[in-house]
């Protein structure tokens, strides 16, 4: 179901999105029942959900999820689409470019747990997470071409860089829903999990990163997301103020000190 249409009437659950933190592990979940649509409120929540767990200090890894069995998301409610004219979709479209920013920008490790049915825009954040991982049975897709659209998450400089230019072009023109190990093959998804085991399986992964460097990570994510970006020249030149930066940082001077008494790191936390 690449789209979907609530015509249950204009109630709203008071929270689209479900926040939760485990053992440093954040986890913000779409639940919209039954299928994830996304509403403007929707698209608002998740921004603002991405904001508050990256600036809560218990928070070490975020994860992008859904509360929903069978979807990670549908793609968005058509019926705010419906007559929405250009400066309609220019304010749409800048929301979710915020959280891609958002995303781009976190200090923090970003993973996705993708499970069932995902297209759309949920499918199209997580394109902007570190590592995606996949129930086995999952089935990914952009639909937007059958509505005359494009995905407008970043999503099409996402899945240039993620699985290069010519594919990118197909799998946006075909607009084919593709099943998740097509998916790995191609560098979409990562890693394949077992259904059953989605949640319990990011999670460690999670707290792996989460017992780790809070300092080291945010500079990898830096360097490589964004520094990725840039020329060779110019990336090495960032990736020298970044080291250069590293050095002067408590985590450095406490990771040399641990090595070297042989002994687990104590890192400070902020």
């Amino acid at each position: 179901m690449p789209f979907a249409v609530d015509n249950e009437g204009m109630s709203q659950p008071p929270a689209l999105i479900r926040l939760s933190t485990v053992r440093h592990v954040g986890w913000l979940e779409f639940n919209r029942p039954p299928v994830n649509a996304f509403t403007f409120e929707m698209v608002d929540q998740v921004h603002d959900g991405i904001a508050a767990s990256l600036a809560d200090p218990d928070v070490r890894v975020l994860v992008l999820a859904s509360a929903v069995e069978g979807y990670l998301s549908a793609g968005a409610d058509l019926n705010v689409f419906r007559g929405m004219k250009p400066d309609g979709m220019r304010a749409w479209a800048t929301r979710c470019h915020q959280i891609v920013r958002l995303l781009r920008g976190s200090p923090k490790p970003l993973l996705a747990a993708i499970n069932g049915t995902a297209v759309g825009g949920g499918l199209e954040m997580t394109l902007h997470c570190d590592l995606r991982f996949a129930a086995a049975n999952a089935r990914l897709g952009q639909p937007e071409i059958r509505i005359g659209f494009i995905p407008p998450i970043a999503t099409t400089q996402a899945l240039a860089h993620l699985i290069g230019r010519p594919r990118a072009i197909r799998y946006l023109y075909e607009g084919r829903m593709v099943p998740a190990e097509e998916a790995r093959s191609w560098g979409l998804v990562d890693e394949l999990v077992a259904p059953d085991g989605l949640r319990a399986h990011v999670q460690a992964y999670g707290e792996e990163l989460a017992a780790k460097s809070p300092a080291a990570l945010a500079a990898i994510r830096r360097t490589v997301t964004l520094g990725g970006g840039l020329s060779f020249e110019d990336g090495m030149a960032f990736e020298l103020e970044t080291v250069v930066e590293l050095a002067g940082t408590p985590d450095f001077a406490e990771g040399v000190d641990a090595f070297l008494a042989k002994r687990p790191p104590a890192w400070p936390r902020g």
